[in-house]
């Protein structure tokens, strides 16, 4: 198996630590089968991931979700994090922030849908606007740095100059603005978030021109199906951060659970660090020797890595593909044929190598 640096040293683990969640976003790329409250670590559980986490050289915490307020047992764990020496970033709609609950956190990331009220009500399926405005005032009030999370699709892309301004108002350190990827539950509405070609040429150039005048960081995640050649992998398979998902399945990114047969384990029955360095699902795809032509050959393939290996097995039913969204896929046609307002067929063959 190839070797890819920092394989050996994760630094970032993002805890999941439920699916529940006020929204109802239909962008969400959590899978379409919850994971139900029943299943969910309990508070032990997630105490001994964080432990094992920072024993394996882990020193990022990002807990996420769903919407991670909604366990009673957040501050505990919060604060268990913070006194193992991590760095806890919380990933949040706002939706129940409040000064106390910030106590331990050292950073926080705060989903916005749109930049007026009733866009971003609409697209989040309940009045959470005015609610994530107020926790925006929480977190400066506080004196933690702020994080302005926006994914974009066909319904607020035209208005990305108006949420680079909300953002700015809101004193967002930084803004990450994503364009949609299609797991989870956004692959069952792509057909009604995937933006033409004229609106993501038009986003790019207004995104251009803030980025040259804002003192504000702007992150911009592409929309790859548009795009000739496909975003990195996670900087590679299993090299620098791995995902627990609130039943306790360990997985090499948020998404990967949609590859059937990639022997995804649990940390309740096996531990992390031995997870990470030998499962089945850790090792599939690390280093190149698993990659197919193109990639094998390709000079990219220490750039993008391949590209997604989720993406590649939804749209091909091979996750050893190469991402149809690269140019030189010979499967690029099944990603035109979406763009052309076709649907790509999927043949679940569960390839993994």
């Amino acid at each position: 198996m190839g070797e890819v640096p920092g394989a050996d040293a994760p630094f970032g683990l993002l805890a999941e630590l439920t699916h529940r969640c006020p929204l109802r976003c239909g962008y969400c790329s959590n899978p379409v089968e919850l994971a139900g409250r029943a299943d969910e670590l309990d508070t032990a559980g997630w105490r001994s991931v964080f432990d094992q986490a920072r024993a394996m050289g882990v020193w990022q915490l990002h807990l996420s979700g769903g919407e991670p307020l909604a366990r009673r047992d957040f501050a505990e764990l919060v604060g268990h994090a913070a006194g193992l020496g991590c760095y806890v970033n919380l990933v949040t709609s706002g939706l129940g922030l409040t000064a106390d609950r910030l106590a331990g956190v050292d950073h926080v990331q705060l989903s916005v849908q749109d930049a007026e009220a009733a866009g971003a009500d609409l697209i989040a399926g309940v009045r959470a606007h005015g609610h994530k405005l107020k926790a925006a005032e929480v977190v400066r009030d506080a004196g933690l740095p702020l994080t302005v999370n926006v994914v974009l699709h066909r319904l607020n892309l035209d208005n990305v100059g108006a949420i680079i301004a909300l953002a700015e108002r809101m004193g967002a350190d930084r803004l990450e603005l994503a364009n949609t990827q299609y797991y989870g539950w956004a692959l069952r509405n792509r057909a009604a978030l995937l933006p033409t070609r004229e609106q993501v040429a038009r986003a790019g150039e207004v995104v251009a021109a803030a980025r040259a005048r804002s003192a504000m960081e702007i992150v911009y995640v592409v929309a790859d199906y548009h795009e000739a050649h496909p975003k990195p992998c996670m900087h590679g398979w299993g090299a620098r951060q791995l995902t627990v998902a609130p039943n306790g399945d360990v997985l090499p990114c948020p998404a990967a659970g949609v590859i059937e047969g990639l022997g995804v384990e649990n940390v309740k029955d096996r531990a992390l660090s031995d997870i990470w360095h030998s499962s089945a699902a850790f090792t599939a795809f690390r280093g190149f020797d698993w990659m197919q032509e193109p990639c094998r050959s390709c000079v990219r393939r220490e750039v993008d890595f391949g590209g997604c290996r989720c993406q590649a097995f939804q749209l091909t039913g091979d996750a050893s593909a190469t991402d149809p969204v690269c140019s030189l896929s010979p499967h690029r046609g099944l990603v035109d044929l979406v763009l052309a307002g076709g649907t790509a067929p999927v043949e679940h063959r569960a390839v993994v190598r």
